[in-house]
């Protein structure tokens, strides 16, 4: 008998233990999901809106706005309204985060803008925002206008179509010369030709040099120490006799 009272005993205490335990899991599991919960918010419908609306709108929900920079033509949301958005209404989402919107462009116009005088990165953007089509790009290199700047389009601006061709100015190019050959002319002599071909040159110092003697061959730095080693061997020759081999 006292054998089943401590088992029975035991039992009770180990019911007791593993109620407590199982409340104490249930309890923190629902502590945990509240509290995810309160740190998450509904992300509001923001199509129609004006992207200053949409900013106070989330402010008030703890998100904030990213716009895309290039819009979208449609034909019912106006121009300047937003249009889509990303994560959609109703969605749960937590704090602090971006929603990304695009605005409306309006409807597609048939009327080509003026984009001369423009660069080309803002001529490619509101060719995207107006629904157009960019069908070409020509360069041509000229100092009469800034670099990267539309110097003429077709069709003409206030033409209508939806294919535009564009001109842009990449800048004058940089002017290139030919070095003349100098090798054995004498310095002064060097320098002169090279200022009347619109170089600056001066003679900064001489070197000594058993290659470029007077009367020796100075074609080439290779040829000329071969031919100073020859000089060595057969003193006897001249220097017209040595510039053959």
């Amino acid at each position: 008998m006292a054998l089943t009272t401590r088992v029975w005993s035991a039992g009770k205490w180990l019911v007791l233990v593993g109620a407590l335990v199982l409340t104490y899991v249930v309890f923190a599991a629902a502590s945990m999901r509240i509290a995810i919960r309160a740190r998450e918010v509904i992300v509001p419908s923001l199509a129609g809106q004006s992207v200053n609306q949409a900013t106070a709108l989330l402010a008030d929900a703890g998100l904030s706005l990213k716009v895309e920079e290039a819009r979208r033509p449609d034909p019912k949301i106006p121009a300047g309204q937003i249009l889509t958005q990303e994560p959609v209404a109703g969605v749960r989402t937590r704090r602090q985060r971006s929603v990304k919107v695009w605005v409306s462009a309006g409807p597609r116009s048939n009327i080509v803008p003026a984009f001369i005088g423009e660069s080309e990165r803002t001529a490619q953007l509101q060719i995207q925002q107006d629904g157009l089509e960019l069908a070409a790009t020509a360069e041509i290199r000229s100092a009469d206008y800034p670099t990267d700047v539309i110097v003429s389009q077709t069709p003409p601006p206030a033409a209508k179509g939806g294919r535009v061709s564009l001109l842009v100015n990449r800048g004058q190019s940089a002017a290139t010369y030919v070095m003349p050959d100098l090798i054995g002319v004498n310095g002064d002599r060097a320098a002169d030709l090279l200022r009347i071909r619109g170089f600056r040159a001066a003679v900064v110092g001489t070197i000594r040099t058993l290659a470029c003697r007077a009367g020796s061959c100075c074609a080439r730095t290779r040829r000329l120490v071969s031919r100073s080693r020859r000089a060595r061997r057969f003193p006897s020759r001249s220097a017209a006799e040595r510039c053959r081999y």
